[in-house]
């Protein structure tokens, strides 16, 4: 037979005391899609950091083509023929998207040849992005287009992708899938990691489940349940959401007519955004990233002001209050970038957590209570169940998914009136995932107004109440989630909101 296109045997990785890989074997052929599953923290990361040469594993070997191979940087995985899309972008915040790109191609054609080629890609695979825009403008999902399309212009053997649908449509995923099947039929070789399960079942060939650095499984996902493979991935049965009876109370946000300028060149402007958000309901926002969702969550916490009554906290006109202020009336906010925004990587979790609970005690006539704050975040490190060495980790040191649990963890214990998410459960595995959005289902039968801003459409028809959509900059009519389904929102995600708004009136 003809040998893997890449072949591992034995790769392990530590980490001071943290074993992240233990002896893993891998084999991926030329034209397979194959899954790579697990919990957060599992070690999927590393092992495809260290297939792309980011990370030089402590042992092993890894085979290309059938013979041992070294891969000892990023340039050397390109020259081999291997992408990687990653979940943590690896983009420079002060450069334009074209400069990215032609950075990490090591491209010696001019910018506005490959800025050509740039537009004329993204647009193919229906994955819309400007070369010219700044990073440092873009939201989370624009800059996952950018890793994607980086890589589809390289035209790889091995692409390996990581959490690459969360800024997509649904009609944009069916899009992609076409593409990555197109891909694997003329030859090129897909590693695929993804918490979304069905689309595993609908892509994928072949599956590896890893659990605590160790492979524990493979599967055809073709023939699995969603439910199995969760099992799977966890080692134990799969925990579901429990809807709670819904108790309406008054009105706990209300925005109206809320318009906010772009924000440069390549920002979104709001144009007449009202909606309400009573006690006890969740009301979800649905959109791709890049429609204003950046905007209207800096508008809601505070910094960007806008007239006074354009935002309401209970009946209190908040518009032109900064976030302090608005925190101490009772709002709290779990934004869609966790590092840099949610946490700062290099302090602990306990400095995290005095970022935003300094209110809950943690600051006594000015002087930070240590005692207090370490067991503040101990206290959010055992409720979530967030795998951490303990409260003195940096937040940089943790998985994606267990900063995540510990973000929503600060912000809940501060009993908040009315909890803003955005992207909740962005790159979290199910377990988590399903942990996370009972929580938010819990907050809102016990009165906190709850306001969910996700690409994820089954995130929303699974916790909301009430859906609208943001797209360039505007709102589209709600729906009661169990009057709409996921592929009417995926239209007015695109835009289309015409037949809907005649429909509502």
């Amino acid at each position: 037979m003809t040998p893997p296109l890449l072949r591992l045997a034995g790769i392990t990785k530590s980490y001071a005391t943290v074993q992240a890989l233990a002896g893993v074997d891998l084999d991926v052929r030329a034209g397979e899609i194959h899954a790579v599953l697990g919990e957060n923290g599992a070690g999927k990361s590393t092992l495809m950091k260290s297939i792309f040469g980011a990370v030089q594993p402590d042992g092993g070997v890894i085979e290309w083509e059938g013979r041992p191979i070294t891969i000892a940087s990023p340039v050397a995985a390109r020259s081999c023929g291997i992408a990687m899309v990653f979940q943590h972008f690896a983009l420079f915040e002060s450069m334009t998207v074209v400069e990215n790109v032609a950075l990490a191609l090591g491209e010696r054609s001019s910018l506005s040849v490959l800025a050509s080629r740039l537009t004329e890609v993204s647009s193919r695979y229906g994955l819309a992005i400007n070369p010219g825009q700044s990073v440092h403008r873009l939201s989370v999902g624009e800059r996952q287009r950018v890793e994607i399309v980086r890589c589809l212009l390289q035209s790889p053997r091995l692409l390996i992708m990581d959490e690459p649908t969360s800024v997509l449509t649904p009609q944009a995923i069916d899009q992609l899938f076409e593409t990555l099947r197109r891909l694997a039929a003329e030859g090129t070789a897909i590693l695929y990691v993804s918490h979304k399960l069905d689309e595993i079942r609908r892509l994928c060939d072949r599956a590896t489940i890893i659990r605590q650095g160790r492979v524990v499984g493979t599967a055809d996902p073709r023939q699995e349940t969603a439910s199995r493979l969760a099992e799977l991935m966890i080692g134990h049965s799969f925990p579901q959401t429990e809807r709670r009876a819904k108790r309406e109370g008054a009105i706990a946000l209300e925005v109206a007519g809320l318009d906010v300028p772009a924000d440069g060149p390549f920002g979104t402007a709001l144009r007449d955004i009202s909606f309400r958000v009573r006690a006890g309901e969740v009301l979800g926002i649905a959109g791709i990233s890049g429609n204003g969702q950046s905007e209207l969550l800096a508008a809601l916490l505070g910094s960007t002001a806008s007239a006074a009554h354009s935002v309401m906290l209970g009946d209190r006109p908040v518009g032109a209050l900064g976030a302090a202020a608005r925190r101490g009336l009772g709002l709290a906010l779990v934004p869609e970038e966790r590092l840099g925004v949610g946490a700062v990587p290099e302090m602990s979790l306990a400095q995290n957590a005095l970022l935003t609970a300094y209110g809950q005690g943690l600051v006594q006539r000015g002087v930070v209570a240590m005692k207090r704050t370490w067991a503040y975040a101990e206290r959010c490190i055992a409720d979530y169940s967030v795998r951490a060495s303990g409260a003195g980790a940096p937040a940089a040191s943790l998985s994606g998914g267990n900063l995540q649990k510990f973000i929503v963890a600060r912000e809940i214990a501060q009993g908040p009136r009315v909890l803003v998410l955005a992207q909740p459960t962005w790159g979290v595995d199910v377990a988590a995932t399903a942990f996370i959005r009972q929580r938010v289902i819990d907050l809102a039968a016990n009165g906190v107004a709850v306001l969910v801003i996700s690409d994820d459409l089954a995130e929303i028809l699974e916790i909301c109440d009430r859906v609208a959509v943001l797209a360039s900059g505007r709102l589209s009519p709600e729906r009661d989630v169990h009057a709409t389904h996921a592929a009417e929102i995926g239209r007015w995600m695109a835009g289309v909101f015409i037949d809907a708004e005649v429909v509502a009136a």
